[in-house]
């Protein structure tokens, strides 16, 4: 018994170290002025230790780190509606990643392009909920493009970070 509870102990620790990771991402994303002349367009570097935990361990594990991470950036650096937000694009990022994960064939590049393009269209869709108002899907095709763009670098910023740690 003493081998699962200190594999137990490893994940949980692991966890740990990479919420902390994408706490830091974000909190230094905050800090980088980048302004694309859409509201909503960034990196997403946070996102490469959630899509990290989704090809280590599992979509509950991913979802906990995500989880952990809005809240704390949000409560730290934002507000309610930047955590709305920021659920909403991930919990239908990692909805997607998910299911692309299931299905045989798709790379993890493929699923990281996936994944910033569905955080992009959940956080549309809240926000034109939000303001009542569907002109805000004006903003969908730079969003778009951008969800591909970040999906694409923190895809292989991940594919890199796996081939170099070993679990």
């Amino acid at each position: 018994m003493r081998p699962h509870k200190t594999m137990n102990q490893k994940k949980i620790a692991y966890l740990g170290l990479f919420a902390a990771v994408a706490i830091i991402f974000g909190y230094v994303e905050s800090l980088i002025p980048f302004f694309a002349g859409i509201p909503g367009i960034k990196l997403g570097l946070a996102n490469l230790a959630v899509l990290f935990i989704l090809e280590t361990y599992s979509w509950k594990e991913a979802a906990l780190v995500s989880s952990v991470r809005i809240f704390v950036i949000g409560f730290l650096f934002g507000n309610l509606f930047s955590i709305l937000y920021s659920l909403a694009g991930a919990a239908l990022s990692l909805t997607v990643m998910t299911l692309m994960k299931k299905k045989s064939g798709f790379s993890i590049l493929g699923i990281s392009v996936a994944g910033g393009v569905s955080h992009n269209v959940g956080q549309l869709i809240v926000a034109a909920v939000i303001v009542e108002n569907t002109s805000l899907l004006y903003y969908a095709p730079a969003l778009l493009i951008s969800g591909v763009v970040t999906g694409l670098l923190i895809g292989t910023l991940t594919r890199e970070v796996l081939k170099r740690m070993r679990f």
